[in-house]
């Protein structure tokens, strides 16, 4: 069976405007189209969207998407394999907040007493899990399994006080970096010196062995990977170039 591409946006939900682009990119090209210039898409492009959408619905970018499913040893029974697995995490997840939220209200009401680390082991996991779902597979080939799993280990082993001081340095230096760039400074700048003391405090927290190779080769990463520079430029352009500029400048 053939599907037109409103007929397929229906179907999946998907606008016809993202279609034409996803064939414009040779992301998802139909199986034909008419001298009209009207597009059709068969069973096998119905199965190579859903892979795409599930990648999308787990973070991934279209560059990355597009590399993964058109890579030669691709095998789409693998990948629905590690959709399910990665959907079964998040439910976990999930899982896990909602008994938090349960349980602080409990707290809050008397009924249960409530450890601080138990207030945030979930916070902690799902972080994880979000870490490991954007960046673990090229963090394990990068720095390989035991880092990684030793980091993650780190992490979940932070103390209350500690895992406050981690998400307080994450927002300070991304507030700082925003100011920066609105302040046009340089990366030898003293207030750039600043960031980086900063940022060199908060890899510690899940870093098993600082190195200052490793803390370069982290903010090269900023800037060599959109998903990256993506989340430090948020909200204003030019954050990951000046943390990894002041990182090369003063680690």
């Amino acid at each position: 069976m053939e599907y037109s591409i409103k007929e397929l946006s229906k179907l999946a939900g998907v606008s016809t405007r993202t279609l034409r682009y996803y064939d414009q990119i040779d992301l998802l090209k139909p199986s034909r189209i008419t001298e009209a210039g009207y597009r059709y898409y068969g069973k096998k492009e119905l199965t190579v969207l859903q892979q795409i959408l599930f990648y999308r619905e787990r973070g991934f970018e279209l560059k990355t998407i597009q590399q993964i499913i058109y890579d030669d040893h691709f095998d789409m029974l693998t990948a629905m394999e590690e959709h399910l697995q990665e959907l079964e995490k998040q439910k976990a997840s999930t899982e896990s907040l909602i008994q938090t939220v349960k349980n602080t209200i409990r707290h809050m009401k008397g009924e249960y007493k409530m450890k601080d680390k138990e207030m945030f082991q979930s916070l902690k996991e799902k972080r994880l899990q979000e870490n490991e779902q954007k960046y673990g597979a090229e963090a394990r080939e990068k720095y390989g399994n035991e880092q990684v799993d030793a980091s993650n280990r780190r992490l979940k082993n932070l103390s209350a006080e500690q895992w406050d001081r981690y998400v307080f340095l994450e927002e300070d230096i991304l507030k700082r970096l925003e100011n920066g760039v609105k302040n046009n400074i340089s990366a030898d700048s003293t207030d750039a010196e600043e960031i980086v003391k900063l940022h060199k405090e908060w890899l510690c927290f899940t870093l098993p062995n600082y190195a200052p190779q490793v803390h370069r080769g982290i903010a090269a990463m900023y800037v060599a990977d959109e998903r990256f520079t993506k989340y430090y430029d948020r909200n204003i352009e030019g954050c990951a170039k000046l943390l990894n500029e002041a990182v090369q400048q003063w680690v």
